[in-house]
Order: C-alpha cells, then structure tokens, then sequence
C-alpha cells in the first residue's frame, strides 16, 4: 500500500536530522526560560507543532524570537508532527497541549466541520497579510507551495503543456500523479480546456473521465521521494508532484529533469488551531506575529516555503524568486486551490478518485 504523505510531512523528511519533542526542542536550541517574576507578568505561553527537523530551527528564527522579542511571552516548538488524527484524539480527550499547528486542506477540510478546530479570529489575524483567497475559516496560509509538471528532457525535448500529459502520440511513456485527488483533479481539468480562472466548483465527473483515459499508463505516488525517484530513474517521462521535489530533481539531475510553474496549482500551507487550545486567545496574537514578511522571507530561505504574505515579495532575494512559489511572476501563471470547496467537497470526491484508480 502507497503511504499518503502531506506536503508538510513531506517537507520535513527532505529537511529532518531529527525529530525534537516540545521540551527536547527547546533545551537544544538553548530557549531560556523567563524569571518567576517575568513569568507572571507574561502572556500564555504558546506551543507550536509542526513536522520537526529543520523546520523547528527555521521556525524558531523566523517567528519564536520576534514573537518573543515584540511580546515579552514564550513560544515553544515541537516537532512531533500535528497529525489530523493526533489533533482529533487531544480535542476528544479534551487533553489539548498544542495552540496551533501546521496543517493544510486536508486538516481544514476534515477537522474544521467536525467541530474540532477553533475559528481564525480575524479581529487579530489580518486577511490583508495573506495572498487573497487563502484565508479560511478554520485556517489560515502560512506558506504557500505548488503542484507542477516535471519532465524528463531526454524524452521531452520541448517544453510540455498540461495537454502534452495526455498525448501518448507526441510523448511516449507512462505518467505519474499523486494518489490523492487535491490538484490532479485541477491539472486535468486544465488540460481538458477549463481556463484556471473557472475551475470552481470543479466538474468532478470531467476530471474523472480525462484521468481514467489513461489509467493503464498512469503510476501513483504517496509520498514525495517516490515521485522524485520515479521521474530520477526514468520510470516516467513527466509527473505532477511538488515544486519542492521538483526542485531537488533539476538541482541533482543537472537540468536533465526539470520542472515549471506554468499551468501549476497553488496551494496553502495552514496554521489551525485544536480547539479548546491552551494558550486561548494569546494564539491569534502569536498568529498575527508569524505574519509579518521578514519572517516568512527567512523561512523561505531556509526552506523554500512561499511567503504568504505579498508583502513579502520586494524582501525576496534575486535568486530565490524563480523558485518562490508564491513570486508575483509565478502566482499568474497558476491556478489558486479554492479551500471552501475543499471544506465541502474533498472527503467525498476524493474517495471517487481512489475508486476510479483502484478500479
């Protein structure tokens, strides 16, 4: 069975050295502890959960220091990775230690309307500080990333196009796509003629058609280093995967397989808050804090995640824009992923991708 990572799972096996709990963490990165007299006087203390590895250190530069620095307050990181079903079984067991995590769609979409996630309060956080239309009612976008076509220049000697996925004449060879339906529904709508502007709400039966085509020439992947190995060792002539894996491919192949955002899918990482959170409403401070450019640059440059704040984009290096998902240049080449839709739609229609393919 193909194990389904998340992109921020997937993030951190391509940064992790190592997974740090909340207390091990901290001691390693030597955050020191408020005085008692301090401590009365200082806000909640905040928990942050995200993957581990490096991103516990980028995090820590990028948004535990200003937070602290601006706030008096204390934000600790851990990094045992904020699973939907870990954040499930703390609200049920009403034993909740994190404030907020890091999540996507996936966990909007199945923990917002079951009740276990905390509204963003928007009072506090700012819409304006987020690329516009990722700003949902159980998340928030902390880092954008993107799905996008790699392709192996040795059988594709042109720049391919969403349709070129679909036509075996011109380009021999099997395909690859994830084995979840968030964004291989749009790339193949796309391909099918919908203009990226009117993928919403997405025709799921059209989709479904224009994939099961080519079923027989398609393979699958669950996790991010089988679609790099995949396209690496030529087991595919092109795939959609994650432009955090592409990159690694362009970088390792020497350009021998390479990648673009034209005709990608836009997508949201998500700050989510477990309800009955600890912390209670010294989170959304927190929030707010981790909005503010300068941070997010540094953690783009520590590990490629897009800035979501467009703020952001004059404070980008030179050399990191062609790789920014979320640069001005590459956002309009783009579709946006439509999170409301997600919220109502994604259990069941992913479920009807996983049938067409096992089928």
């Amino acid at each position: 069975m193909i194990k389904l990572q998340t992109f921020a799972e997937d993030f951190a096996e391509i940064r992790a050295l190592g997974r740090r709990g909340v207390l091990g963490g901290a001691a390693a990165l030597g955050l020191a502890g408020a005085s008692g007299a301090a401590r009365a006087q200082a806000p909640k203390e905040v928990v942050l959960c995200n993957f581990g590895g490096d991103a516990v250190k980028a995090m820590t530069e990028a948004f535990v220091v200003p937070y602290e620095k601006k706030t008096g307050g204390k934000m600790v990181i851990d990094g045992s990775g904020p699973s939907n079903g870990k954040i499930k079984t703390m609200v049920m067991a009403k034993n909740v230690t994190w404030d907020v995590a890091d999540s996507g769609l996936g966990g909007t979409g199945e923990l917002g309307p079951a009740g276990l996630l905390e509204e963003i309060d928007y009072s506090v956080v700012d819409k304006n500080k987020v690329l516009s239309g990722f700003a949902y009612k159980y998340g928030v976008c902390n880092y954008m990333f993107s799905t996008v076509m790699a392709w192996d220049t040795a059988k594709v000697k042109e720049k391919p196009t969403l349709a070129d996925f679909f036509d075996f004449k011109k380009y021999p060879g099997k395909r690859l796509m994830r084995k979840d339906s968030q964004a291989m529904y749009e790339l193949a709508l796309m391909a099918d003629g919908v203009p990226k502007d009117q993928l919403y709400p997405l025709d799921v039966p059209r989709a479904l058609k224009k994939i099961a085509a080519i079923k027989k020439d398609l393979l699958f992947w669950g996790t991010g280093a089988e679609s790099q190995s995949m396209l690496r060792d030529g087991e595919v002539v092109m795939g959609w995967l994650w432009n955090t894996r592409a990159t690694l491919l362009q970088r390792d192949t020497k350009g021998k397989v390479t990648f673009s955002f034209d005709g990608g899918l836009l997508q949201p990482g998500l700050w989510v808050v477990p309800k009955g959170n600890p912390a209670g409403k010294q989170v959304w401070v927190a929030i707010a804090s981790m909005q503010e450019p300068e941070g997010q640059v540094k953690l783009l440059a520590a590990l490629g995640n897009g800035p979501a704040n467009p703020a952001a984009a004059p404070l980008v290096p030179a050399e990191l824009k062609p790789l920014d998902p979320a640069s001005p240049d590459n956002v309009k080449v783009q579709a946006k992923i439509d999170g409301e839709w997600y919220e109502k739609n994604y259990a069941r229609t992913r479920q009807e991708f996983l049938d067409m393919i096992a089928s």
